[in-house]
C-alpha cells in the first residue's frame, strides 16, 4: 500500500493506493503542526503494529469507518470504561502512543523514560497494554517526528509525503 499525504490549507489530502483496489482519496483535519496520520505511519511501522490505523486500511477498511469500528468494539471513553475487543487493541495502542509523540513534539522532544511512562498511562486509560517501546525505538521515532516537523512546517501547500506500508 502506498500512502501520499498532500499539504493543503485547511485539511490535508490523503491518497491511498492498495493492490487490486481502486485508490481512495480522503481528507483529514489538521490536528497540530504535522499530519496526525503521518505520525501514525511512523509509529505503527516502528512498533510493528499491523492492526493499527494503517494496518486496518491496508486490510481493506475504509478510513472513514475506523472510528465506527473502534466504538463498536468497545473503545474506552468516559461512557464506555471497559476493555476493548481484541481486534482493536493495536488501533488503540497506536492512537495513545501517537498522541504521546505529538505532545513531545510540541515540547521539542522527550526523553525515552518520560515518554514511555506517559504512553503507559495513556494505554492504561484505554485498557490496553503499552506495546514494546525501548529507548532506541523512542529515539528513532522521535527523530522521525522531529524531521517531519522540520520539513512539513515550512513546506508550501501542495507539498507531499509518500509512505510505503510494509508488505506492500
Amino acid at each position: 500500500m502506498i500512502v501520499t499525504i498532500i499539504k493543503q490549507r485547511d485539511d490535508d489530502r490523503i491518497v491511498i493506493e492498495r493492490p487490486a483496489k481502486p485508490p481512495i482519496e480522503t481528507r483529514f483535519p489538521k490536528k497540530g503542526p504535522v499530519p496526525h496520520d503521518a505520525v501514525h505511519m511512523i509509529v505503527e511501522r516502528a512498533l510493528g503494529l499491523r492492526q493499527g490505523f494503517w494496518g486496518m486500511i491496508a486490510d481493506g477498511v475504509d478510513p472513514d469507518e475506523v472510528q465506527d469500528i473502534a466504538k463498536a468494539a468497545g473503545h474506552a471513553s468516559a461512557k464506555r470504561a471497559q476493555p476493548p475487543e481484541p481486534g482493536i487493541v493495536e488501533l488503540l495502542q497506536a492512537e495513545r502512543v501517537v498522541e504521546c509523540f505529538e505532545a513531545a513534539l510540541w515540547d521539542g522532544g522527550a526523553d525515552p523514560a518520560t515518554l514511555r511512562d506517559i504512553a503507559r498511562v495513556a494505554c492504561e486509560s484505554s485498557f490496553v497494554p503499552l506495546p514494546p517501546l525501548d529507548d532506541a525505538t523512542v529515539d528513532t521515532v522521535m527523530a522521525q517526528v522531529l524531521d517531519l516537523h522540520r520539513t512539513w512546517t515550512p513546506a508550501p501547500v501542495g507539498h507531499s509525503l509518500r509512505y510505503d506500508w510494509p508488505g506492500a
